[in-house]
């Protein structure tokens, strides 16, 4: 998914390959496997060109990981202390990202939940 987020456009099994040749060596059917079993848990879509496919992500690596991130929150027994743990793990940089997305979220859904008073 990397690789296809950083060209930002469709790509074949070839050129995947071939940038992943750079680093180490790695078979073709190994990159065309993964590929098609992103495509089939939903994260790419292809559309045939000639004998070959194009790749190209159907969401963004944001997007990616706000649905890792909720998927893992949703499978603790008890999602307030997760969160409690997950922001202790995080940086000063990382709690004022957060404080960002909430103003953000709070100025588009001005009439979503209240903070509770005194706070």
């Amino acid at each position: 998914m990397t690789r296809v987020w950083e060209w930002n456009r469709a790509v074949t099994v070839r050129e995947v390959l071939e940038d992943l040749s750079r680093d180490r060596s790695i078979a073709y059917t190994t990159v065309m496997t993964v590929m098609d079993n992103l495509r089939q848990k939903g994260w790419l879509r292809r559309e045939a060109e000639g004998r070959a496919y194009r790749y190209e992500a159907v969401s963004t690596r944001a997007a990616y990981s706000a649905a890792l991130m909720n998927e893992a929150w949703a499978a603790s027994d008890n999602p307030a202390e997760a969160l409690v743990h997950f922001f202790g793990m995080m940086t000063p940089e990382q709690r004022e990202a957060v404080r960002d997305a909430l103003r953000i979220i709070q100025s588009v859904d001005p009439g979503g939940p209240e903070e509770p008073e005194g706070r």
